[in-house]
């Protein structure tokens, strides 16, 4: 009988870490720019708007909505098909790529706009960012 393939777990990086340890705190934390006061996502040395490197983390709500998403029909290491990759527009403004999960992976049950929650999932040394239909969608 041979083992089912992991899932990748992603490495974090000097620059990532905090983002990761927030996750491994069960929050999702991401960047604000104190000098044009630019949230954004992903995490990196310097705003992208103005380049300013006078930047702080905070920690966001963990809400958003389905902006977009597709679903994946053909096997990866660790996933079973079909499985929803999605883009989330958060509460706070900034957009980023996660799966939902807690949904069956239909566009029937995968509405545009849909009101989503943040969950976490292990993986390796990491806490992965998730998303789940809100408690009142599901």
């Amino acid at each position: 009988m041979t083992e089912a393939p992991q899932k990748m777990a992603p490495r974090p990086s000097p620059e990532t870490q905090p983002f990761w340890d927030g996750c491994a705190a069960g929050e999702l934390k991401m960047q604000r720019c104190r000098g044009c006061d630019e949230l954004y996502f992903p995490p990196r040395p310097a705003c992208p708007r103005c380049l300013s490197d006078d930047v702080v983390w905070e920690t966001l709500s963990g809400k958003g909505t389905l902006h977009t998403y597709l679903i994946n029909h053909r096997a990866a290491p660790g996933f079973e098909p079909p499985y929803a990759i999605a883009v989330v527009q958060l509460a706070e403004g900034p957009r980023m790529m996660s799966n939902i999960v807690g949904v069956e992976q239909t566009p029937e049950a995968l509405s545009l706009d849909m009101e989503l929650e943040i969950t976490f999932e292990e993986r390796g040394d990491v806490m992965l960012p998730l998303f789940t239909p809100a408690s009142g969608d599901r």
